[in-house]
């Protein structure tokens, strides 16, 4: 999510995605989805942006953008707790988070790298980090089948790759992150230290990994094997203020963070098109940024970056929560 995102080109941009992706829901009055609240969180500056699920026990874990603290929900119960303090081995922001199978727990810190822990006992296993001095923002990753790890950073239109292998070197230690894809030649140009690639997604076998282009609204597909990039053809809409994704038996789910939007996308099976399906756009969802689907529905990051967070100034309403969104 951005810094610095002006204040009237997110209003008067947010407004015209609103009127574009909210049109197909008049045709769906009667399957509305519905929104309530799945878990609260503690701290009244928590800003949450990322969420990881960990499908062994159910149980979700919550990043803090301005505090880098990392809280967690049990399975059924309603309120989070600190499972990762603030400021917790030296880690000022918590965006992208992820849970793979072994129960390993991804944390992104947006300027410096990712941490992975052992959920078992808290302990840090490993860091990685950005080997140079450049701008930069990590901003979401992906865990694949085999345990491959891919992260996105915003400035630079790069994807990073963790493999297994680099983790059990870099165990109890340090390393830097390798950069395993470029997307500067398949990205609208854009001024430097701009904003670009922020969500992302794999298909099951993780051959192909999707990710969002925010301010364009568009999809690329990267095939792991060769590289290669393409545009997907979107058909019913773009993904415009995309954040996080979802991806799921063939549904792409988006958060569109600045429109309050949530929508549903078909891919075909090669990953090459993606037919818009469904759109609900909702003040309640409070600017989400990211979502995970579990057995119940859409849990949904309800951020509030534009209630005096990064996206706005304002007050937030508090205690801040993570959204159950069902019948989307």
């Amino acid at each position: 999510m951005p810094r610095s995102m002006d204040r009237r080109t997110f209003l008067t941009a947010g407004a015209a995605v609103a009127l574009a992706v909210t049109a197909p829901m008049s045709a769906q009055a009667a399957t509305r989805p519905r929104i309530s609240t799945a878990f609260t969180l503690p701290d009244e500056r928590a800003y949450p942006e990322g969420i990881a699920l960990d499908r062994r026990t159910g149980d979700a874990y919550v990043g803090s953008y301005t505090t880098g603290a990392v809280y967690r929900a049990a399975a059924g119960h309603r309120t989070a707790q600190v499972f990762l303090p603030a400021g917790a081995d030296g880690r000022t922001t918590a965006n992208g988070l992820k849970v793979d199978r072994a129960g390993r727990l991804w944390v992104i810190d947006s300027t410096t790298g990712v941490d992975v822990y052992d959920l078992r006992d808290r302990s840090l296993l490993a860091r990685f980090e950005v080997p140079d001095d450049n701008p930069r923002f990590l901003n979401d990753l992906v865990v694949t089948a085999d345990g491959t790890a891919y992260i996105t950073d915003s400035v630079r239109p790069l994807i990073y790759r963790v493999t297994p292998a680099e983790l059990a070197r870099a165990r109890g230690g340090r390393a830097a992150f390798t950069a395993r894809y470029d997307l500067s030649a398949d990205l609208p140009s854009r001024p430097s230290a701009a904003y670009a690639l922020n969500g992302i997604a794999a298909n099951p076998s993780g051959r192909l990994l999707f990710v969002v282009d925010m301010p364009g609204g568009g999809l690329y597909r990267v095939a792991v094997t060769d590289g290669s990039v393409q545009q997907v053809a979107l058909h019913g809409g773009d993904l415009a203020h995309g954040d996080g994704l979802e991806l799921g038996h063939g549904t792409l789910w988006v958060a569109h963070n600045a429109t309050h939007t949530l929508t549903r996308w078909r891919l075909s099976p090669d990953g090459t098109r993606a037919r818009l399906t469904g759109s609900f756009t909702d003040p309640a969802l409070q600017t989400p940024t990211t979502l995970a689907r579990d057995r119940r529905g859409l849990l949904v990051v309800r951020s509030q970056f534009d209630k005096g967070g990064p996206m706005g100034p304002g007050t937030p309403r508090t205690p801040f929560t993570v959204a159950r969104v069902t019948g989307m």
